[in-house]
């Protein structure tokens, strides 16, 4: 599986409008999540026009219009919504459960590749679809938080460093950060 542009963008604006609605602001400009994410703006008003015919979203509008939650946070399943704008989670299409397409494998009942990627698959969509939008919110915003006070309590330098790191620590993952966060 691989996230398009359009799937990863879907999820940050989702994020995005979540820690609005977190910190009570509602409505958000699409231009506002647009400059906000970095994102182009007409392939954010198509990506928001998807997500509200899937009912994820709804658009306010007038002078003071955007877009917010159509839906409750703990309602939404990342899963659910990377398999809207993107499709199966499968890596290749004999190991996928909803848009299965046989493969070229002479034998694909005992193919060890597919037997493989068929676990890659349920690996994902077991962390896909186990946590909501509150979830990834929560520890996002945590995260946020978390590095301002240290900022504050003078530890900049090393905040710094972090911020600018050009690699995917296994400790900033989202599953590190969930346990590290209930265990405090």
């Amino acid at each position: 599986m691989r996230l398009t542009k359009k799937g990863e963008y879907a999820l940050r604006t989702l994020i995005r409008l979540g820690i609005a609605e977190r910190e009570g602001k509602g409505v958000t400009s699409v231009s506002s999540l647009a400059e906000q994410e970095r994102l182009p703006f007409k392939f954010l008003e198509a990506i928001l026009f998807e997500l509200r015919g899937a009912g994820y979203v709804e658009s306010l509008r007038g002078k003071h219009g955007g877009a917010r939650l159509a839906k409750p946070m703990k309602t939404i399943k990342m899963g659910e919504v990377v398999r809207l704008i993107d499709g199966k989670l499968a890596p290749i299409g004999c190991a996928s459960e909803t848009e299965y397409e046989p493969c070229t494998c002479p034998d694909e009942v005992h193919c060890g590749l597919r037997m493989l990627m068929i676990d890659v698959r349920n690996a994902i969509a077991n962390i896909l679809d186990r946590y909501t939008l509150e979830h990834v919110v929560e520890v996002t915003m945590r995260k946020q938080e978390r590095e301002a006070a240290a900022l504050k309590a003078g530890a900049k330098k090393k905040a710094a460093k972090k911020a600018t790191a050009r690699h995917a620590d296994p400790a900033d993952g989202f599953l590190a950060m969930l346990l590290e966060t209930k265990s405090a």
